[in-house]
C-alpha cells in the first residue's frame, strides 16, 4: 500500500508511437507534420481537436500514431481517459501538450485497485517525459491514498493503518511513534472513547520528519488525519445503505499521509509532524453511549449527543496535541459530515480557515492544480448550538442546520488563538469512473494542499 509501482509509465521508448496532443489552435501545425494520407484520414474523421477527441493514425504496418484533442481543457484529467482508450499493450511518446499534466493525468487514470481481481489485458503505457518527477511523485501519493481507502476494512483496521504510517515514515527516514494501551487512554481520551467498542484497539501514529535544509527554527507543518477504519455509527447505528462505503471513513488519514509523503518527497525545508487517529467505531457492551460525558486532552468535557459524530472526537485530541507545538500551519483532514456533501457535492471539499491569507492560498492553489476546495464560514453565531446542560459542550447540535459549520466550530474549540488552522471536510471517494478519477477512493485536496505548502515554504531557487 505504501510503495507504488507506476507501471503505466515507462522509460523505454523502443517501439513507442507518437501521441500528438493538440488544441484547435495548434492543430494546423500538427497537421503540417503528418503525411498526406494521415491528414486526409483526420479530415475524413472530422477531427477538430475537441476535448477528449481521439483518432488513431493509420500506417503501413498498422497504427502509426494518434492525435488527441485537448479543446480548452488544461487539467491533468483530460489525459486520464487515455489508458483505457489507447490500444492494449502499446507505448506512446507525448508530442505537444503539457508534459507534466499528461504524466500526472495518465497515471491517475491508469490506477486500478487490483489486490483481489487483477486487471484484464495489458494497458497502454506512456513514455514518461524527462524532468517531471514531481508529477510521478504526486501520482504515487495518490495511488497510495487510493489503495488505503479502497482496502477492505477486515484488512485495514487501526493496527494496520498505524503500521502503514510506520512504513511510510521508514521510507523517508522519519521517526514514527505508535501510541496504544494505557498511554493512549491517558493522552488521547476521546480517541480511546471512540475505539473502546471495537475488538480492534485504537492507535495514534505520530510521524516526525525534517527536510535536509530545515533547522530547529524552520516552519513546522502539522497534519492531523481522521482514520476511522470502519464506522458503524456506534449506538446511533447507520442504516445498512449508509454503511456500505464506511471503509472510506479513514479517507482523511489517507490524504494526510499523502500530503506528508509529498512534503518528504520534495524535501521541503520544513519540520513535519503528522498525527493519525486510527480507530474503529463499533457497537458492543463497551461502546460509548449517547449521553456519556468524556473528558478531552484539553480538559474540556464533551457530552455525546450522537455516537455517529465520532470523527470530531478523534480529531479534537490530535489538534490539542498538535497545537501545543505552535505549528506554522495546522491542517486536519476528515470525511466528517454529510452536510458538507449536501452543500458542495462529492467533488469539492469544504475548507474552514480563519486566516484569510491561508484560505486564499489554499483556494487558489486548488484551482491552479485542478483539485478544488471551497471555503465555508466559521460562523460564530452558531457556536452556542454546541451547548450542553451537563458538560462544557456537546459533540453535535440539536438543530438540523449547518452541520459542517457546527462540526468545524467544535474542532475550533481545541485550537488556541494564534495557531493558523485549516480544516478540510472531504468525501474521499469517486462515485463513478471519469477520466483520471476511477470509481473508489480519492485523495481529494491532497494536491491543493501540497501546492499551497510548496508555494509558501519551498526554498527559493
Amino acid at each position: 500500500m505504501i510503495d507504488q509501482n507506476l507501471d503505466c509509465l515507462t522509460s523505454d521508448a523502443t517501439g513507442a508511437l507518437p501521441l500528438h496532443a493538440v488544441t484547435p489552435e495548434s492543430l494546423p501545425a500538427t497537421l503540417g507534420g503528418l503525411t498526406d494520407s494521415q491528414r486526409a484520414w483526420l479530415t475524413a474523421n472530422r477531427f477538430a481537436a475537441k476535448a477528449g477527441e481521439l483518432c488513431l493514425l493509420p500506417g503501413v504496418d498498422g497504427i502509426a500514431g494518434a492525435v488527441f484533442g485537448l479543446g480548452s481543457d488544461r487539467s491533468p484529467h483530460i489525459y486520464g481517459g487515455l489508458p483505457a482508450r489507447l490500444p492494449e499493450d502499446t507505448a506512446w511518446c507525448l508530442m505537444g501538450g503539457d508534459a507534466a499534466a499528461a504524466t500526472l493525468g495518465f497515471a491517475l487514470g491508469s490506477y486500478r485497485y487490483t489486490a483481489f481481481r487483477p486487471a484484464s489485458g495489458k494497458a497502454a503505457k506512456l513514455v514518461a517525459p524527462q524532468g517531471h518527477s514531481e508529477s510521478t511523485s504526486i501520482a504515487a501519493a495518490a495511488w497510495m491514498a487510493r489503495d488505503l481507502i479502497n482496502t477492505p476494512p477486515n484488512l485495514l483496521g487501526p493496527v494496520e493503518l498505524a503500521e502503514a504510517v510506520h512504513t511510510l515514515g521508514a521510507r523517508h527516514g522519519a521517526t514514527v511513534e505508535i501510541v496504544e494501551g494505557d498511554a493512549l487512554t491517558e493522552g488521547y481520551p476521546t480517541v480511546a472513547a471512540v475505539g473502546r467498542g471495537s475488538a480492534r484497539p485504537p492507535r495514534v501514529a505520530i510521524l516526525r520528519w525534517h527536510g535536509s535544509a530545515a533547522g530547529p527554527d524552520s516552519p513546522l507543518v502539522s497534519l492531523c488525519g481522521k482514520g476511522v477504519c470502519f464506522d458503524t455509527g456506534g449506538y446511533d447505528l447507520k442504516p445498512s445503505s449508509a454503511m456500505l462505503r464506511m471503509k472510506k471513513d479513514m479517507g482523511g488519514a489517507a490524504v494526510a499521509m499523502g500530503v506528508a509523503r509529498l512534503i518528504m518527497d520534495a524535501n521541503l525545508p520544513v519540520r513535519l509532524a503528522a498525527r493519525i487517529g486510527c480507530v474503529e467505531n463499533s457497537v458492543s457492551g463497551t461502546a460509548m453511549r449517547p449521553s456519556d460525558v468524556v473528558r478531552t486532552r484539553a480538559g474540556l468535557t464533551v457530552e455525546i449527543g450522537n455516537t455517529d459524530a465520532e470523527g470530531r472526537l478523534v480529531l479534537c485530541d490530535l489538534l490539542t496535541d498538535a497545537s501545543a507545538e505552535k505549528p506554522s500551519i495546522l491542517l486536519d483532514f476528515a470525511t466528517l459530515t454529510g452536510a458538507a456533501r449536501v452543500a458542495l457535492g462529492p467533488d469539492i471539499p469544504a475548507l474552514f480557515c480563519d486566516n484569510d491569507a491561508w484560505a486564499d492560498t489554499l483556494s487558489r492553489s486548488g484551482a491552479n492544480v485542478f483539485d478544488p476546495v471551497w471555503r465555508l464560514p466559521l460562523w460564530q453565531g452558531y457556536d452556542d448550538w454546541l451547548k450542553s446542560p451537563v458538560a462544557d459542550l456537546n459533540n453535535v447540535s440539536s438543530k438540523p442546520f449547518a452541520g459542517a459549520i457546527v462540526a468545524a466550530l467544535f474542532l475550533k474549540r481545541f485550537v488556541p488563538e494564534g495557531v493558523d488552522h485549516a480544516h478540510l471536510d472531504l468525501y474521499g471517494w469517486n462515485d463513478q469512473t471519469r477520466p483520471g478519477r476511477p470509481e473508489g477512493g480519492e485523495a481529494q485536496s491532497m494536491r491543493a494542499v501540497f501546492a499551497a505548502l510548496k508555494d509558501r515554504f519551498a526554498a527559493p531557487e
